[in-house]
């Protein structure tokens, strides 16, 4: 069985099906919310989870800066691992964007790393 490894945006590589799927998909100003395969991925993402909407972005940077401000207000601050991806390798997203200070801690769990 071949591995999916989801700890960062460029780890694991499309198969040559899925960069034909993104060959042959149809797009659109998603801005405009005119992207058709944007929108599904959308409507289907909020439909399995439960929700009533979906947001796509195109990095798990960006996605983690959206969790940690719809969860913290300015002037707040998060707990994070010391080695957690959006402490060390996000270029302090959250303080600068949202006002929204770090609270690193020790973490004895698993750790992402560099490859």
């Amino acid at each position: 069985m071949k591995i999916i490894d989801l700890r960062s945006d460029t780890v694991t590589k499309p198969t040559e099906a899925m960069q034909q799927a993104m060959l042959n998909a149809e797009v659109g100003d998603d801005v405009y919310g005119e992207d058709p395969t944007v929108n599904r991925l959308q409507e289907l993402a909020a439909e399995i989870s439960g929700k009533d909407a979906g947001l796509f972005v195109p990095t798990g940077t960006q996605s983690n800066l959206l969790a940690i401000l719809s969860h913290c207000q300015r002037g707040e601050e998060f707990i994070a691992g010391q080695q957690a991806h959006c402490y060390r390798y996000e270029g302090g997203g959250a303080a600068v964007f949202g006002g929204v200070q770090p609270q690193p801690i020790d973490f004895e769990g698993w750790q992402a790393r560099p490859a």
